[in-house]
């Protein structure tokens, strides 16, 4: 965690606020399949997570950078925790 922390120091705050922004989509995205599919309860979570980012995103990219480095670990093990259960991604969420 401390080589991920250093990485993420050796960012500029706008491509920490870029990386949030990004990570906040995925989770939207996550959110929407897991709704479609059913799941409302991981697609509330997800969606929760999201926007908590997205309204943070600048004071997490200014701030506390390992505070910042938990924030980005807890999101990407929601978005993988999603994926291992769901190895074949939706295609389409098309309602014919």
């Amino acid at each position: 965690m401390e080589e991920n922390t250093k990485l993420i120091k050796d960012l500029s705050i706008e491509e920490r606020e870029e990386i949030f922004v990004d990570i906040a989509r995925t989770l939207e995205d996550t959110a929407r399949e897991a709704l479609v599919e059913g799941n409302t309860h991981f697609a509330a979570i997800s969606n929760n997570m999201a926007e908590a980012i997205r309204i943070n995103a600048d004071e997490l990219a200014r701030d506390d950078p390992e505070n910042a480095e938990r924030v980005l670990l807890q999101a990407t093990a929601m978005i993988s925790q999603f994926e291992a259960v769901h190895p074949y991604r939706m295609v389409s969420m098309a309602v014919h």
